[in-house]
């Protein structure tokens, strides 16, 4: 629809000036194709919007490809000539491929996207699979909008949690990455039983903080054994990383010595009644109860917030055009507290995207107490049961198959639902073929697979698309169209589930399509060729949508 909106604006403006034009969709196809709301232009002209629809129309009229329009209160909705609409959307569909959907916002740029980042102590629960599937969303829309990318992993190696591992894993010849749930659990239970062994964690600590080369080497090799245990399970998911920086490296450089001395010149840094050094936010309006944001201990080595601090100016120095940032909802005051810390210092805050919850019939997940749904396990479950689904259709289900289906319904269940929104996690609707799930969205694209292998010659088609008169074929056409927009809307609001949402509308249309004409046993050979042509399009943009999901395709369900 892209190109008729362009060519209905130039006309609008060559009478009105530059002025911004809006398009929406029409209520329906019978009410018109697209739509253009006139209550904007009524305030600048200063002349009732159905007066300015009136006289928009006149302006659009004589463009070829209007078939007509009409008025509807302050809206002008215009009808484009079918055939002309079925011609241009599927031949731009077909000409561009790949890349149709995209508008190429992020040509020639750059951007930085901070996701994941799960503490290196156990093998991950299902809540957070949530920050990386969003996470890897986002940076598969951003490269289909030609932005060069660049997936950051912040390995949060210094924390209490890995001192106690590493306090438990010493007193074991050999510790693997199965062993580090278990071993956090124990841990747990031991410092309950014996308080004293507080003090033996702070030690570890220290000792790493003041450069104990000893020290410094265990936490980094029991750190690295739990984030290849990590990512190799979200690698099961498509879901890769560019690099690797480890919270720890700010303790070995001068960055956090120049963070405390620019803090210090503007003289919000103090020195509370313990020592500690405490940046006064008070001029922020934050919702705290203190407006103290503490950077370090008493003896002044630095706390997390710190170190958070410097590794994200140097992310912003980077110069990338969006710097992008994935936390969970119950970091929204941290967050806005180191917003506030870069601010004072004149440094751009990153975009962030917060998310709530995962939930099961279990309610919340923790790692403390070992009442988890781990990840591995997790996708294990999804791959038996999709493998028990696929067995009920056919003789066997192969590997392959079944992970697919499997892992694109955990996929298609987190992404469908808004960031600010609770996940609830149902494994009938997950891995039901029908309604608003993963494996349906899959079964919509082998029909089409399915119905193209019964054709031949398909290359050669020269389709006639003034045959295309069914309503059910307008609207799979329309909703084509909208991918420009909906891709764009998603990119700039960083919101996943306005893709998840428009492709599941777009199965439902094709569902609709194909339950209702033959494709195949059409009425003659022309408008079996039209309708190849349309579903060879509607295939194209659910590969598209699939590629940003991170959906794999199966072409045999």
């Amino acid at each position: 629809m892209q190109y008729f909106q362009n060519q209905i604006k130039k006309e609008i403006q060559k009478n009105y000036g530059d002025c911004d034009v809006i398009f929406s969709a029409a209520p329906t196809v019978e009410t018109g194709h697209i739509s253009i709301p006139c209550f904007h232009l009524s305030k600048i002209r200063k002349r009732a919007p159905k007066d300015i629809a009136m006289e928009l129309s006149e302006v659009i009229k004589p463009l070829s490809f209007i078939d007509k329009v009409d008025i509807t209160g302050g809206y002008l909705n215009c009808f484009i000539k079918k055939d002309i609409l079925f011609q241009t959307i599927i031949s731009e569909v077909l000409t561009k491929k790949e890349t149709y959907g995209s508008s190429q916002s992020g040509l020639n740029k750059t951007a930085l996207i901070e996701h994941t980042s799960i503490n290196p102590n156990a093998s991950p629960h299902v809540g957070r699979a949530r920050n990386a599937i969003i996470g890897d969303t986002i940076v598969r829309l951003l490269r289909f909008e030609g932005y060069q990318t660049e997936v950051h992993y912040f390995v949060n190696d210094i924390g209490k949690q890995i001192a106690m591992l590493l306090l438990g894993a010493r007193k074991r010849e050999q510790v693997t990455f199965k062993d580090l749930l278990d071993l956090y659990i124990d841990m747990n239970q031991q410092i309950k039983e014996n308080p004293d062994l507080e003090q033996e964690i702070f030690d570890l600590l220290y000792q790493l903080e003041h450069g104990d080369e000893t020290v410094k080497a265990q936490f980094r090799n029991l750190v690295n054994i739990c984030i290849q245990g990590q990512t190799s399970i979200l690698k099961e998911l498509d879901i890769n990383y560019d690099s690797f920086d480890y919270e720890s490296d700010y303790l070995f450089n001068e960055r956090l010595e120049e963070i405390l001395n620019e803090l210090k010149s503007t003289g919000r840094l103090e020195e509370d009644v313990e020592g500690r050094y405490v940046l006064n936010q008070s001029d922020y309006n934050l919702p705290m109860k203190s407006p103290y944001f503490v950077l370090t201990r008493k003896d002044k080595t630095s706390l997390y917030p710190l170190r958070d601090i410097a590794y994200t100016i140097d992310k912003v120095k980077k110069n990338t055009d969006r710097n992008i940032i994935v936390l969970g909802e119950d970091q929204k005051l941290y967050f806005k507290q180191i917003a506030a810390v870069l601010d004072l210092l004149g440094y751009p805050s990153p975009e962030v995207i917060h998310y709530s919850f995962v939930l099961l019939a279990e309610g919340k997940m923790a790692t403390r107490n070992g009442t988890v749904v781990l990840l591995e396990d997790f996708m294990e479950e999804a791959y038996l049961k999709a493998n028990a689904e696929i067995q009920k259709r056919r003789d066997y289900a192969d590997e392959q198959t079944a992970k697919a289906i499997a892992y694109g319904a955990v996929k298609y269940s987190i992404l469908k639902t808004s960031n600010d929104k609770n996940v609830t996690f149902d494994w009938n609707n997950a891995l039901s073929f029908e309604g608003d799930s993963g494996p349906y969205l899959q079964y919509s694209l082998a029909r089409i697979f399915s119905i193209l292998k019964n054709c031949e010659n398909i290359e050669d088609l020269n389709p006639d698309y003034s045959l295309l008169v069914e309503k059910e074929e307008l609207e799979l056409i329309l909703e084509l169209g909208r991918m420009n927009e909906v891709i764009a809307l998603a990119a700039k609001t960083l919101s996943p589930h306005i893709i998840a949402n428009y492709l599941y509308g777009l199965a439902q249309k094709f569902s609709r399509f194909y339950h209702q004409h033959s494709i195949i046993n059409a009425s003659s050979e022309e408008l079996k060729a039209a309708r190849l042509q349309l579903i060879i399009a509607v295939k194209q943009v659910i590969l598209n949508c699939f590629h940003i999901l991170g959906i794999e395709p199966v072409e045999t369900m």
